[in-house]
């Protein structure tokens, strides 16, 4: 559900309705578990979700009373320790846009297994990825790489994996 004004059109405490709209860093916390299936392909493809607004494709985490409800888009941080992949997969529905805060991320553009183009990325950079194109991520650098993930829809489909990418086949379970 996402969030509301009804508390705020009809008047009710203007504080605590304020409060509703803030996700504090403090309160955050990065979530190496949701992502965790994925180290079936790999050690390298541990990497931690830190939720704001929305949870994002990966997993259900509408229970999460922390995150912020999302209207029309999700809100992250990812922590990539260092050599930590995302691999490469598309998201079919909806642009995803990768901003950097700390350290740098190599981004993959993928067109099938034999055409890839990678550009690094440091901070304050950004990449916005179109629906339908497949991309991957990977810090190549000795300190832990943090980024922005922002996904263009409340809730997207869960991303396909191409046949090249080592997450091909792996599944939740």
């Amino acid at each position: 559900m996402p969030l509301t004004t009804t508390a705020y059109d009809n008047g009710d405490d203007l504080a605590a309705y304020t409060d509703s709209l803030i996700a504090t860093k403090d309160s955050r916390t990065a979530d190496f578990d949701t992502l965790s299936f994925q180290e079936k392909a790999g050690p390298q493809y541990r990497r931690g979700q830190i939720r704001y607004v929305g949870s994002g494709a990966t997993g259900n985490h509408e229970n999460d009373q922390r995150i912020l409800p999302s209207g029309g888009f999700t809100f992250s941080n990812m922590l990539l320790p260092p050599g930590a992949e995302g691999p490469a997969h598309t998201h079919h529905d909806v642009e995803e846009a990768f901003f950097v805060l700390e350290g740098r991320v190599r981004v993959g553009i993928h067109r099938g297994p034999d055409e890839v183009e990678y550009r690094t990325l440091g901070y304050r950079d950004m990449i916005v990825v179109p629906a339908g194109v497949t991309r991957s991520l990977k810090n190549e650098g000795d300190t832990d790489a943090l980024f922005c993930v922002v996904i263009g829809t409340r809730k997207p489909q869960v991303p396909s994996y191409p046949a090249y990418s080592p997450m091909h086949g792996v599944t939740r379970d």
